[in-house]
């Protein structure tokens, strides 16, 4: 008897261990810039969500937790980080956990204005590092209201370079790697996010693949996780409106580019960022159920991920 109470005793000390050393990425939000609904959308497909909050989805985000550091980070601050904050306090608490820095991609409107909520009308926090690239950076400490958050050492910006990797202190290593898009204010980067056993890559906005000088197979084949532009599903999904000034890639391309892959490859690609017109957002629809069928993967509120 008191052998097993000694084999269930350290079967317990050593799970807590391993609990209690986890590292992962949370999926805190998995919409386009504006969310779901979108404002001003009163379609069938959005008036689903305006009548149920449950099915409402908060902007594209993800963070990563150090449990051993005690040390989590945020990627994209988003016009939803009030409640992703919340979300992310809920598994790593503000009292045990320092949010140890922020990782900007670009200067759309849902990756970085949820900044805003740093500031003196809002938590008026104190030094929080903002990692930004070289004319993002340029951006937020040159123009208003963004500077205001620099003077009043609300955050503090960091500039970073395109692959030249970020540690961070804890168990993560962060590398930022250009990519082409929309740049009127900055640069757009992805992220590759090292951890103690495994990896992954953040590219929540991205013209199309052919447009980049890597070939995006090779990314997923070098990562075990792989978050991908899945703003839009298939051309035609915004009715009139002529998609080829639209350079994301589409779902069903990126399928169709990614079919040589290993089923194991395959199930690497998790789709992220969807527009308000994207079917991926339904759960239950036939795109859902496309998607799984290739083998691949689309990404939840709350899925985690160990690295």
């Amino acid at each position: 008897m008191r052998m097993n109470f000694l084999i269930t005793l350290t079967l317990y000390f050593m799970a807590t261990a391993a609990t209690a050393e986890d590292t992962y990425v949370l999926v805190l939000g998995i919409a386009q810039d504006a969310g779901y609904p979108q404002t001003n959308c009163y379609k069938p497909h959005c008036m689903r969500a305006w009548n149920e909050p449950e099915l409402r989805r908060k902007s594209s985000s993800i963070a990563v937790v150090d449990d051993a550091n005690k040390a989590k980070y945020l990627f994209d601050a988003t016009p939803d980080m009030r409640e992703q904050l919340y979300e992310l306090n809920n598994v790593a608490p503000d009292g045990n956990y320092s949010l140890d820095g922020v990782f900007l991609t670009h200067a759309h409107m849902g990756h970085y204005t949820g900044l805003m909520h740093f500031g003196r009308e809002a938590a008026g926090t104190t030094g929080v590092r903002v990692y930004a690239m070289p004319r993002m950076h340029a951006y937020l400490s040159g123009n208003g209201p963004w500077d205001q958050l620099v003077r009043l050492g609300n955050i503090e910006l960091i500039e970073i370079a395109d692959g030249t990797a970020i540690r961070t202190g804890s168990r993560v290593t962060v590398t930022p790697f250009l990519v082409p898009h929309r740049d009127e204010y900055s640069e757009t980067v992805g992220y590759r996010i090292d951890g103690p056993q495994k990896s992954a890559v953040f590219i929540p906005d991205i013209d199309k693949w052919e447009m980049w000088s890597i070939d995006i197979r090779d990314v997923v084949r070098s990562v075990d996780y792989a978050l991908l532009d899945a703003t839009f599903f298939r051309d035609g999904e915004l009715g009139d409106r002529d998609m080829s000034k639209i350079k994301h890639p589409f779902v069903a391309e990126s399928m169709d580019l990614f079919e040589p892959l290993s089923a194991e490859e395959k199930s690497r690609v998790i789709f992220i960022h969807m527009n308000h017109t994207n079917p991926l957002l339904m759960d239950g629809s036939p795109e859902q159920a496309e998607v799984e069928h290739r083998g691949f993967n689309f990404a939840r509120e709350g899925m985690r991920l160990d690295l």
